[in-house]
C-alpha cells in the first residue's frame, strides 16, 4: 500500500534535517500509528507521503505509483486529513465535499450517494448546507473526513484527527478505521493519545528527532506485558 525508503527532508534555511533516512512499509488492511513528541518529524512525513512539499532524498511509492514521478496516480489513491482542517469557509459543506469529489473525477451520482452516506456515518446531515465559517472544531474536522473519503481512496492519511473531539466524534471515527481497514485498505495516522493508538493499530513506529526509532507490532508487544507509554518516553526521553 505505502513504501517509504530512506526518506530525507530538510527546510530551508535549517541546519538540520526533520527527517532523516526514513524507511517503513504499511500494508494493505492494516492500521498503522505514527507517534513522536512534537516536532519529531511526524506532520512533515505525512505531508512529504501526500506530496504536499518535496523532499530531497528517498521514495514514496503509493499503491506502486511514485509520488515523484506519478504524482496524479499516487495522490488518487490518498484521503487526506491535514492537522488544522483547512476548508473553503465560505462554502457549505455539501459544496465542499463536491468540489473535492470533482477533482478526484467522481461520477456525479456516486458522489451524491456517498456524501449523503459519509453525513449520516459522521452525525453531519444536518449541518451539509450550512456555511463550514459556523461549523464547531469537530464539524470541520468531519467534513475534512466526508471529503478525504470521497473518492474512496486505498490510503487514508489522517494528521492528528482526534484533538479536540467530543467522545461520539471519535468513536464515529475510530468505528470508520476499522471498517475501512476491513474493507482490505490500510489507515495511517498520527496522534499523542498512546492509548488509543495501542487500541486501535496493528502496527506503530516511533519517531524522534527526525529518525525511526522502532516498529512495533502492537499484538506481539502486548504479550510481554509492557506499557507502550512507558516504552515510548523511555526510548524517547534521552534522544
Amino acid at each position: 500500500m505505502l513504501v517509504i525508503k530512506n526518506l530525507s527532508k530538510k527546510y530551508k534555511n535549517s541546519d538540520r534535517f526533520s527527517i532523516q533516512d526514513l524507511s517503513l512499509t504499511v500494508n494493505d488492511g492494516e492500521i498503522f500509528g505514527f507517534l513522536g513528541k512534537n516536532g519529531a518529524g511526524k506532520s512533515t512525513t505525512i505531508k512529504c507521503i501526500t506530496g504536499i512539499i518535496p523532499f530531497e532524498k528517498g521514495e514514496v511509492i503509493v499503491c506502486g505509483h511514485d509520488i515523484k514521478k506519478d504524482s496524479i496516480a499516487a495522490k488518487s489513491n490518498i484521503g487526506y486529513v491535514p492537522d488544522d482542517h483547512a476548508v473553503y469557509d465560505s462554502l457549505t459543506g455539501r459544496e465542499y465535499a463536491t468540489f473535492m469529489g470533482n477533482v478526484y473525477g467522481v461520477k456525479q451520482d456516486l458522489l451524491e450517494m456517498r456524501i449523503k452516506m459519509f453525513a449520516a456515518r459522521f452525525s453531519m446531515t444536518h449541518a451539509l448546507d450550512k456555511q463550514i465559517r459556523s461549523y464547531s472544531h469537530g464539524m470541520k474536522q468531519k467534513i475534512c473526513i466526508i471529503a478525504a473519503l470521497i473518492h474512496n481512496p486505498k490510503l487514508w492519511v489522517l494528521d492528528e484527527p482526534l484533538v479536540g473531539l467530543d467522545p461520539q466524534s471519535i468513536a464515529e471515527i475510530k468505528d470508520y478505521m476499522v471498517e475501512h481497514k476491513k474493507k482490505g485498505n490500510a489507515v495511517l495516522f498520527s496522534s499523542h493519545n498512546i492509548d488509543m493508538v495501542e487500541k486501535l493499530c496493528d502496527r506503530v513506529a516511533i519517531i524522534n528527532n527526525g529518525h525511526l526509532l522502532e516498529i512495533i507490532d502492537v499484538k506481539q508487544f502486548q504479550k510481554s506485558g509492557k506499557s507502550l507509554e512507558e516504552h515510548f518516553l523511555r526510548l524517547t526521553q534521552s534522544r
